[in-house]
């Protein structure tokens, strides 16, 4: 398939660059003690600093810069042990500062590289400009009076990690997965909690087109979307705009766009000529922000295993598919949820967690995946626990249940919430291992089929997938498989 976009003139290339914000994980905001809470009343988290109030000055929260410091190592980026904050001064209703403290020159963490997985199973290699640090600004809701506009101060001075892409994706797939691996591994490292319905992660995108080999485009960027199918929307409806524009021999103008979910469009927002001059210069209040190597390197031992290594090892150790191993640890909660899976059931087959691996990787990929997914419910509201997801799958290892049984017995336990093992005792659902008696019911089967058993010895052997259907349609299911298949080949040859 060809990286270019096929336009009415010849082939277009698009250009796309990322501005993520992520909300820290902390409790306090950036340089107040006021909570980050999400969900509270307007202004009931706001404190003299984050109001501006006289003589108030900025405390760096320390947590903030753990987790900043914590996210770059997480990217594989190179970590700053100087960097300094400024003031991006602006005016608007919901600062009320009348300027962002950011950082512009010397951010916390620079420059690193990317690796994601694509649709098709090929990889592309995305550069990281820089994460820097900064404070939030407020909200102004429009909605709250016909004539006025009122402001809620909570978000204003709530912390956020904006890492900055270098312009290296070209189509909205590759966007989509770098959006959705930088989601994982802030998730991953627990300095952010990615929920963008909650306005913790949002993107600015930038998308510009050219013709193949020709120096970059004019730009437009769209503010604030909140959620990675918007942005690939986004991206799409840019891509198309830009290239009917400059084929119809206009020009395309450097820009601020806003994005509307209802129709999929972009609009104007802010000209060039309207943009703001930020007139950055360091924040007098602040001092540089100084840690040494050992401060980095102490963070860096603390980290937890991230979703590459975990998918190296969960392939490597236990034999699961590149694929299956991807899905599994795309949300930590699932990778979590499956790994406390393989130990319970480890421990309650008693065999080694590499021989077992594939078959509770299937189960929760396949069943309770789709399961949660039809109710719409993550998997820490899962109402099958990992105990009682284990103990289903030994009954199937034990060969006390066979696999049709145990889809029944799912269901139940999806509906009830209750222990499979009451529930296969209660319903009778024991797998019938007993080889005189299901030999009894072959011999039955194959006396109502003579016609078939001298078709299947004639040379019909896809036939025998017909009686070991018949024997466990007679059992309702609760033939054991592998016993059926010993005792009928016998006496189908014989």
């Amino acid at each position: 398939m060809s990286k270019y976009i096929q336009g009415a003139t010849g082939e277009w290339e698009v250009v796309i660059g990322l501005e993520i914000h992520a909300q820290v994980l902390s409790e306090a905001k950036l340089f107040s003690g006021s909570s980050t809470k999400f969900g509270a009343e307007p202004n009931t988290q706001v404190s003299f600093v984050c109001s501006a109030m006289p003589g108030m000055l900025p405390v760096i929260n320390e947590e903030c810069i753990r987790q900043a410091i914590r996210t770059g190592l997480a990217m594989g980026c190179e970590i700053n042990l100087r960097s300094v904050f400024d003031r991006k001064n602006y005016f608007y209703a919901d600062l009320p500062q009348g300027y962002q403290i950011s950082q512009f020159k010397d951010p916390i963490v620079g420059e690193g590289v990317m690796e994601v997985t694509l649709e098709d199973g090929t990889t592309k290699v995305i550069g990281i400009e820089r994460l820097h640090l900064e404070q939030d600004a407020g909200k102004s809701m429009h909605d709250q009076h016909p004539s006025q506009t009122y402001v809620d101060l909570n978000r204003c001075g709530v912390a956020l990690m904006e890492i900055v892409s270098k312009p290296d994706m070209r189509s909205a797939e590759e966007a989509g997965a770098y959006f959705r691996k930088i989601r994982t591994l802030v998730r991953y490292a627990g300095t952010c909690d990615g929920n963008m319905d909650q306005g913790s992660m949002r993107a600015d995108v930038n998308v510009s087109v050219r013709r193949p080999g020709a120096e970059l485009g004019t730009r437009s960027e769209t503010k604030n979307v909140n959620s990675i199918r918007f942005m690939m929307q986004v991206i799409d409806f840019e891509t198309r705009r830009q290239i009917d524009l400059l084929e119809d021999g206009g020009e395309v103008a450097q820009e601020t766009r806003q994005f509307d979910p209802s129709t999929g469009t972009t609009s104007s927002l802010r000209s060039k000529e309207e943009a703001h001059d930020y007139r950055y210069f360091p924040d007098p209040d602040l001092l540089p922000l100084e840690f040494s190597q050992d401060y980095v390197d102490e963070l860096a031992k603390n980290m937890p295993e991230l979703p590459d290594a975990k998918k190296a090892r969960f392939v490597k150790d236990l034999g699961i598919s590149d694929y299956n191993a991807a899905v599994l640890v795309a949300e930590k909660e699932n990778a979590d949820y499956f790994e406390g899976l393989l130990v319970d059931l480890s421990g309650k087959t008693g065999q080694d967690k590499a021989k077992i691996a594939t078959q509770a990787a299937n189960w929760v990929i396949v069943d309770l995946f789709g399961a949660l997914k039809k109710v719409a419910k993550p998997i820490t509201d899962s109402p099958v626990s990992i105990q009682h997801g284990a103990e289903l799958l030994a009954l199937q290892v034990d060969g006390t249940i066979s696999g049709r049984i145990a889809k029944d017995v799912f269901e139940i336990m999806l509906e009830t919430g209750d222990n499979p093992e009451k529930i296969v005792e209660d319903k009778g659902l024991k797998q019938v291992s007993d080889t005189g008696a299901i030999e009894v019911m072959i011999d039955e089967v194959l006396a109502a089929n003579q016609d078939k058993v001298e078709q299947y010895r004639g040379g019909k052997d896809k036939l025998f997938g017909f009686f070991v259907g018949q024997v466990m349609k007679k059992t309702q299911g609760k033939a054991n498989p592998q016993v059926v298949n010993q005792l009928l080949r016998p006496k189908l040859d014989g």
